[in-house]
């Protein structure tokens, strides 16, 4: 794990990243579990609107546990977000304008032009603006990457079972954004064209979503979302000149095939590769640390957040027909 200490100029190591993580639901006391553990940090405190919750993952972890966060303001370095999407641009922005450094759950905001205001304010005052998408954590990523040249077709499957704490945003927003940001980042090419279809099965907004998405370069992504699978499925297939790529973020293996050599030998060369079980959060939240410690960018910054988000609302106008 990367020690998120400073170090002086005499190289002496200096106080630790002081951090807080406001919104301690699931997902948010994950966060905080995984500061208290990072060398180089120290978990301040934890901030839940709901106070007997904050005391309750406060007192689990030895800090206290508060439900205002403005509170927070003048005692932290930097802060992760997990509270409702609703809510990010509010929070996220009181931070940023103290000139505190923020780390906040995807997707960063409802709103692209919330997005934007956010992005504009981290560069006005100078802080680290991170968007939590996981996946760029992944110890898959560094193989894929290893093996990209090319790519003109990827499939990318992301399936979950029901949880009522998601439904805040719909599918495309809540799970199909974390493909997107990554199919985003190795294609790295203007989008032409979208098509998308979508529903909603138990909740309110789509629960189910499929989207293609159609690169300048001539690259096409098909990307499938669901919060109504019988149980959890992150795959990816990346089809390519002379070799095919397939990902499963779940079993941990990449799976390879490509034409033999010479080219006039039949068959198939097909290679399995095995990457660690990482602790993603745990990376996202090391890197996060390191990068408010050295003044070095973040791995996924606010523009990387907006790209998400801006292909992830054009997606669902698709699916509105608006």
């Amino acid at each position: 794990m990367t020690d998120a200490s400073r170090e002086t100029p005499s190289g002496h190591a200096a106080s630790p990243v002081r951090m807080a993580v406001v919104g301690v639901g699931y997902f948010g006391n994950l966060h905080a579990q995984k500061i208290a553990a990072l060398p180089g940090a120290e978990l301040v405190a934890v901030c839940d609107i709901r106070e007997d919750r904050a005391r309750e993952v406060g007192s689990a972890l030895g800090v206290p546990g508060i439900s205002d966060c403005r509170s927070l303001i003048g005692e932290v370095d930097a802060v992760t977000i997990a509270v409702p999407t609703a809510a990010h641009f509010e929070v996220a922005s009181a931070f940023l304008e103290a000139g505190v450094h923020v780390l906040i759950e995807k997707p960063m905001t409802g709103e692209v032009e919330r997005a934007r205001a956010l992005i504009e304010l981290a560069r006005r005052r100078n802080v680290i603006l991170q968007v939590g998408h996981l996946p760029r954590f992944c110890a898959a990523l560094p193989i894929i990457r290893g093996l990209l040249d090319r790519p003109a077709y990827i499939e990318a499957d992301r399936i979950a079972p029901f949880k009522p704490r998601g439904t805040d945003v719909n599918v495309i927003l809540d799970l199909m954004i974390h493909d997107i940001d990554l199919v985003l980042s190795l294609v790295n090419e203007p989008i032409a064209d979208v098509e998308a279809i979508g529903t909603p099965v138990l909740s309110d907004s789509e629960d189910v979503a499929n989207a293609r998405i159609r690169f300048a370069g001539g690259c096409v992504a098909v990307l499938t979302a669901s919060r109504v699978g019988t149980k959890a499925e992150r795959k990816m297939r990346i089809f390519q000149p002379d070799c095919y790529m397939g990902v499963d973020f779940l079993a941990g293996t990449v799976r390879t095939a490509r034409r033999r050599r010479p080219p006039d030998e039949p068959g198939l060369e097909v290679r399995e590769q095995s990457f660690a079980d990482s602790d993603d959060l745990a990376a996202e939240i090391a890197a996060f640390a390191s990068a408010v410690a050295s003044g070095s960018p973040p791995r996924v910054n606010g523009e990387d957040g907006l790209r998400a988000l801006e292909t992830a609302h054009r997606i669902n106008r698709c699916i509105s027909g608006t």
